[in-house]
This record gives C-alpha cells, structure tokens and sequence, in this order.
C-alpha cells in the first residue's frame, strides 16, 4: 500500500473521568485489560490525556501506510516520534476550538477523495482497506480535521498580509533566476541524536549499525521511521531537493562526492550524527515538461459508481465507449463521437501538463500513449472517458509564473508560521509525558 499521507492512528483522547473510573474499578479481565492498557497515559497536554494506544494505533497505521511490519518492537521504537506528533497535533486542535472553527464535512470528504486518488484507489477503498487492517476510519478523519482547521488558524493569524505584493513576486523571482544552473541534491536523512558527551561512542556505534542495515537492502524510508530523530522522520527522513548552502556543511562536502544511491558514513552535526542517502541531483532550470494537446469522450453512468464496485449499469456504459473507439482514427473523430454522447464534458480540454495529470494510473497511461492512439477507458466514479493524443510537446519548464511563485511565498509564510504559533503554544501550555 502506498504511504497514505500523514494520518493519525489513535481512536481519541480519552477524558479524564474514563480513565479515572477504569482505575478505580481494581483488577480488569479480559477487554476490560486491553481497555485499561489502552487508557493508560503517554502524555498529558493541558489536562487532555494522550494514551498509551492513541500511540500504538497511530504507530500501527504509519507500519501499515509504509509497509514496515507490525511488531512490538517496532512499535516501541516508533513511540518517541509518535508522541511528540500527537503533542502537536493535540496543541493544534486545542486552538482549532479556541477560535470556533468548524471545518466542513464536505472539505473531509474531499480530503480522503484526494488520499484515494493519489493512491489509485476507487471511492470508498481507503476506508475498507484500514478498516481492514484493524484501523479506525474515525482515526483519519480526525487527522483531516484538524490540518484543515489548523490551515484556517493560520490564515487568520496572517491575515490580509498573507498575500505577496508585487514586489515580492519581483524579488523572488529574481532569487529563482540568480539559482539557474545551479545544482540541487534530492536527499533523505536519518539523525540520531547525542544529548551526552559520554554518549558519543554509543551514538556513533549505532549510526554504524543503521548504515549496515541500509546497505543490505533496508528499505530507507523504513529505517528513517523507525530510527531517526529529526522531524523529517515519519516522512521517511524525505528533505526532498535542497541547495548545499541549506545544508550543514559536513552534509553538503559529504553530498557533492555521492552517486544516486549512495549511504554515507555517519556525519557529526550539530546535536548528533546525520545518515544521509542521495536520491537524485537535477540542474535548477533544466526541468523539462510535458504538454499534451488531445480529445477526449466521456460518458457518464446512470448512477454513480458505489463503494469502489463497478455494478452492471455502469458496466454497459464502459462495454459500449470501448465498442465505439475502435472508431476513432483521429481528433476530429473524437471530438464527433464526444458530442454524441452528449459533450457532457468538452472534447478538447485544452493544454495539459503531463505531470499534474491524476491520479498517478491517468498520468501513466497518458505518457504511454503514441500520439494517434486511443487510450484504454479511463474510469472515474461519475463517468467513463477515452481520449486520443493529438500532438505532445516538451520543453523546458523554465521559470514560475507569477501565480506559482505568489503561491509559492504563500506556503513559505503559512509553514513558518505554522512552527512559530506551534512553538509559542508549546511554551505556553502544561505538557507532561
């Protein structure tokens, strides 16, 4: 299963009374043992209990989303991580219903219609795939909660000043050209931390025993989860492309001497040792970008698709623009057979950029496709469509527009302030682990 974002494994906080009448009530058998395991506290954030199970639920569903095993020593292992991530997440809803605010059920749904798309499931396969796996539906909904309501505080600690001026568009694009040609590495990394002089030899011994395990095949983004203590950890250790001089410095002379692929030796850096691995390099500005002229028909069902199963009405519509693109020989013919069923959507959706194409299955069947030919059917929960490729173009992607680059400078400012109000509500509040 693909990795399924960032989402939290934990059934809820549990309130005070529960847990207080659990101990109370003396000796437990059976369910009421797994109750009283699961109640018991891994962190307290201004009097709201994180539980010992809110931990190991959230462990298992980031085993499950990366396809590391499920054992308790690996749970043990993810716990730090684990804790330190429900601690914010816990800040951030605190503050969330400070301020009042109420997220749409319709943004939800439109999240987890995202996760599903970018994992090349059909509606409804997400929830029946964790359920599946033992992990409550309820738990990722919670999770899609407060990011989208933590999205809204931020936008309204930043308020109008959230938006760039023109000036600032001007001067980061001129930062963008000045990096032209510059190289910038994909890296990922494990830190392992010392916080003790005496510590340094064990530190550095275990660093040693991760790189042997990398280098015997261990997948990085497993080993990132389960060992290293930075935040880029439940990530995979992913720092995605980074210039050298965003770097520490023995990281970046140690970066610029690795082939793709490679696992460094442990690097001393500040607060401990850093593993880094090489990903890829790319040349800033030698991008190249994929544009799709084509035409396509598409059908919609009688009713929509249901719960990821294709009945027998929407069947027959699939059936039938299959029989009818063995047709289709050209664009014109596409754009014909388009406005005969209907030209519900339009036959020529004007340029598309082969790399914003989803979900991930659309994007590889279209950069597969010859120009000429007719796609296999293209299923969606609304609707069926085949499209034809009239003419594919590619060229160097070059710099932003002025849209991308203020959309750009908006993220910059949401994410930093994001880390600000975090460590702010962090020194404010009564935290116990």
């Amino acid at each position: 299963m693909k990795q399924i974002l960032r989402v939290i494994a934990g059934r809820g906080l549990f309130g005070v009374g529960l847990f207080g009448a659990m101990i109370a009530g003396g000796a437990l058998s059976g369910a009421g043992q797994a109750l009283a395991q699961e109640a018991s506290i891994a962190a307290v954030v201004n009097g709201q209990l994180i539980t010992n199970g809110d931990v190991e639920n959230r462990a298992r569903l980031l085993a499950l989303s990366t396809g590391m095993p499920v054992t308790p020593d690996i749970l043990q292992r993810l716990k730090p991580q684990i804790t330190r991530e429900l601690i914010d997440q816990t800040l951030q809803l605190q503050e969330i219903n400070k301020r009042k605010i109420v997220v749409p059920e319709a943004d939800i749904g439109a999240g987890i219609g995202h996760i599903e798309q970018g994992n090349s499931m059909p509606p409804g396969a997400l929830r029946a795939r964790l359920e599946a796996s033992g992990v409550n539906f309820q738990t990722l909904i919670s999770q899609l909660r407060t990011e989208i309501g933590w999205q809204d505080v931020l936008h309204q600690v930043l308020g109008p000043g959230l938006r760039p001026t023109p000036g600032d568009i001007a001067a980061q694009k001129k930062a963008l050209k000045s990096k032209l040609g510059s190289t910038e590495y994909h890296l990922a990394e494990i830190f392992i931390p010392v916080t003790d002089p005496a510590d340094e030899k064990s530190a550095q011994d275990f660093a040693d025993t991760v790189i042997q395990q990398l280098r015997q095949g261990a997948p990085f983004p497993i080993v990132a989860a389960q060992f290293s203590q930075a935040d880029s950890a439940l990530q995979g250790g992913d720092l995605g492309f980074v210039s050298l001089n965003q770097l520490d410095p023995g990281v970046a002379a140690v970066a610029q001497t690795m082939p793709v692929g490679a696992i460094s030796n442990p690097v001393r850096v500040p607060g401990g040792y850093d593993v880094v691995q090489m990903q890829g390099t790319h040349s800033v500005g030698s991008d190249q970008q994929t544009t799709l002229s084509m035409r396509q028909a598409f059908v919609p069902y009688p009713t929509p698709i249901s719960n990821g199963t294709v009945g027998p009405a929407q069947a027959a519509v699939i059936t039938k623009l299959i029989q009818d693109g063995h047709n289709v020989h050209s664009c014109t013919d596409m754009e014909a057979l388009n406005k005969e069923d209907g030209g519900t959507h339009p036959a020529d959706p004007g340029p598309v950029n082969l790399a914003d194409v989803t979900p991930p299955t659309f994007q590889a069947i279209l950069g597969n496709l010859a120009v000429g030919q007719v796609s296999q059917p293209l299923v969606a929960p609304d609707g069926v469509s085949i499209v034809i490729i009239c003419s594919r173009k590619t060229s160097p992607v070059g710099l932003p527009s002025d849209e991308q680059v203020a959309n750009a400078i908006i993220d910059q400012r949401v994410q930093m302030e994001s880390r600000q109000l975090l460590d702010n509500l962090h020194h404010r509040s009564i935290i116990t682990q």
